[in-house]
């Protein structure tokens, strides 16, 4: 929002500029002025309604002033353009008018008949729309108008005070005076703010609803005669409404329009900047994308709250019941959004996730997906909160309450889990091994035999439950055509958790691309790994290797291989065997000897001896001092 005003008074000589100003600041009638031009002069924010600083410029029209006069104009975003008789009314559109355009200057003028006085008219109706309809129908840059007379003290603060509003509340970005409707960005954020207050998403806005509107938009209640005179309008206005359930989304346009038209734009105002709108009717930047800085070696996570909110959503937005969400819900759920993260639709989503037999994504691939998002890209899952309507109460930044940050794990070979709920395994092995079926096999696909080589890399994110009953979600990511570089790329081994070697047990060549792997990219020593050998249901064949694989990994005193196939229903156990690696990565790591004896029994052995011979010395020597 703005927080300075600067008013340029303009207008032909004697129409009153000057005595408009002296009146405001001195609250003195200045019949004869002393000066051609007033000097500069700034209101500070406490003496102004709007609380911004006001800095008012006047200006004279002589034709030796106009190059200071074009500067103010330049400088200025709002102009008080001010006549008083006929004359000076009709050079409004013949000079004022046209002048402003020439200059380039997209401002509001605020149009001012001042002396009053000398009509006789005693009517002191703010806005003389009816006398002025003309020259606005001509000119748009005419955001509103006022009748005033220095002389009298007649509307001349609200003269100035329609000025500010003029800035802080603009009705050009809301309002097309020419065609009557409300701008088309203006209808958007008005959409979106509709949608976020409907709760329970039946299309209307029922009293609990409006209340709730009520406070967030303006921090104050709703009295039960407003809320009855708000429904009455409607009734009237948009006969085809069905007030006895709420509010719907044409009675709440229609509403806001009536604001606009009767010069109540500010209300508008007041609900959009509420609802993290700028003046260009885009949300805040702060708001879309807070400070949220992860540090090294650690990860971002969904907060209690965090999961709460998506859960919600999700059961807010499943209408059939049916446990997953169809293209049509989840077309309602992403409306008021720019549409799926960018991620999300290069992956093909839903196909990273968990789906029901229908295709749609249920709710544990839901969790999984936004756990996944929140791991990989945390400032995608803050933009999206926002744009949803997560806000916590009372927070400095409203959405990052739904995240939180794991402790970094930097030192890996110390024993012990890490506090982590969300794991990222890299899958690596020679193309064919049986990767992409071991993704189907995490997501409860079925098996399909045909080869589908993986050129980009491809995700897949599932819940797995640990021993003891925790839940934690497993990212397995195989690298396709793009694995060398990005095992080359420390970055992306630091934000990776485990390590997965795959290779087909019935291709003798399978295992022969991760002894290479492993000697060409000597940095994967030091995450933890896990091999697997794939394909088991089929004939197990010698692998074209110095070593085969049970010796290779008895080499590094490590687990054997483990034998597996996504035919086989065991396959869950590969599984957990990786998640518990993952937070358990002590366990995982290749050693290259064997680890040291314990020696803790020896060490208390010669302590409780050392112990017992001081306490023998310490008697025999009290027993000969006593003799």
């Amino acid at each position: 929002m703005t927080t300075a005003v600067r008013i340029c008074v303009c207008g032909d000589e004697g129409t009153g500029k000057s005595s408009l100003i002296a009146l405001l600041v001195k609250d003195v009638f200045v019949a004869n002025k002393i000066q051609s031009v007033l000097p500069q002069i700034t209101i500070p924010p406490t003496s102004t309604p709007e609380n911004v600083t006001t800095t008012i410029v006047d200006t004279s029209a002589r034709p030796q002033d106009r190059t200071t006069l074009r500067k103010e104009i330049r400088k200025s975003n709002v102009i008080l353009l001010v006549y008083s008789d006929h004359y000076s009314y009709e050079r409004v559109a013949l000079f004022w008018m046209p002048y402003f355009r020439s200059l380039g200057v997209n401002v509001p003028v605020v149009l001012c008949a001042n002396k009053s006085d000398l009509t006789g008219d005693v009517n002191t109706s703010q806005v003389v729309e009816e006398e002025m309809l003309p020259v606005m129908a001509e000119f748009r840059e005419i955001d509103s108008c006022i009748r005033t007379s220095a002389k009298e003290h007649r509307n001349v603060i609200e003269c100035f005070y329609l000025c500010q509003k003029a800035v802080t509340h603009p009705i050009a970005p809301l309002y097309d005076h020419k065609e009557g409707q409300l701008k088309p960005a203006c209808v958007d954020a008005l959409k979106r703010i509709f949608y976020l207050s409907d709760k329970d998403q039946d299309g209307y806005l029922n009293d609990q609803e409006m209340h709730d509107f009520q406070a967030k938009s303006f921090e104050k209640p709703l009295m039960r005669d407003e809320l009855d005179s708000l429904k009455l309008t409607v009734s009237k206005t948009v006969p085809s409404s069905n007030i006895e359930k709420g509010l719907d989304l044409q009675g709440f346009l229609q509403l806001n329009k009536i604001y606009a038209e009767k010069g109540r734009h500010e209300t508008i105002w007041i609900i959009l900047r509420k609802h993290h709108y700028t003046d260009s009717l885009s949300l805040e930047d702060s708001f879309l994308h807070p400070k949220f800085e992860v540090p090294d070696y650690a990860s971002a996570e969904l907060s209690p709250a965090g999961y709460r909110f998506f859960m919600d959503l999700f059961l807010t937005f499943d209408k059939d019941n049916d446990g997953g969400l169809n293209d049509r819900e989840l077309a309602a759920l992403f409306a008021p959004t720019p549409g799926l993260p960018s991620s999300w639709a290069e992956a093909s989503f839903p196909s990273s996730t968990v789906r029901n037999e229908a295709g749609h994504i249920t709710l544990q691939g839901w969790l999984a997906q936004w756990s996944m998002t929140t791991f990989l890209e945390p400032r995608t899952t803050l933009e999206y909160l926002a744009y949803l309507g997560f806000e916590a109460p009372n927070a400095r930044d409203p959405t990052t309450a739904a995240l939180k940050i794991t402790k970094p794990r930097k030192r890996r070979r110390r024993p012990g889990r890490v506090e982590r709920n969300v794991v990222l395994c890299y899958l690596l092995g020679s193309s064919g091994a049986g990767k992409s079926s071991l993704l189907d096999a995490f997501l409860n696909r079925p098996f399909d035999s045909l080869y589908h080589p993986t050129i980009k890399p491809r995700r897949a994110v599932n819940s797995v439950e640990l021993p003891g009953g925790k839940q934690v979600y497993l990212i397995l990511e195989e690298l396709g055509e793009l694995e060398p570089a990005i095992v080359e790329n420390q970055a992306k081994l630091d934000a990776c958790d485990l390590i997965c070697y795959a290779y087909d047990s019935s291709d003798s060549d399978s295992f022969g691309h991760i002894v290479e792997l492993r000697k060409k990219f000597p940095q994967l020593d030091e995450l933890p790994a896990i091999y697997s050998a794939l394909k088991a249901d089929r004939d197990k064949t010698t692998q074209r290797s110095e070593l085969q694989p049970d010796a290779y990994t008895a080499s590094l005193n490590m687990s054997a291989p483990l034998h597996v196939s996504v035919t086989w229903n065991s396959i869950s156990e590969l599984f957990v065997a990786l998640a518990e690696a993952a937070t358990n990565p002590s366990t995982a790591f290749p050693k290259s000897e064997e680890p040291p004896p314990d020696r803790t029994s020896l060490y208390m052995a010669l302590g409780a001896t050392a112990c017992a011979a001081l306490a023998a010395f310490m008697i025999w020597r009290r027993s000969t001092n006593s003799a």
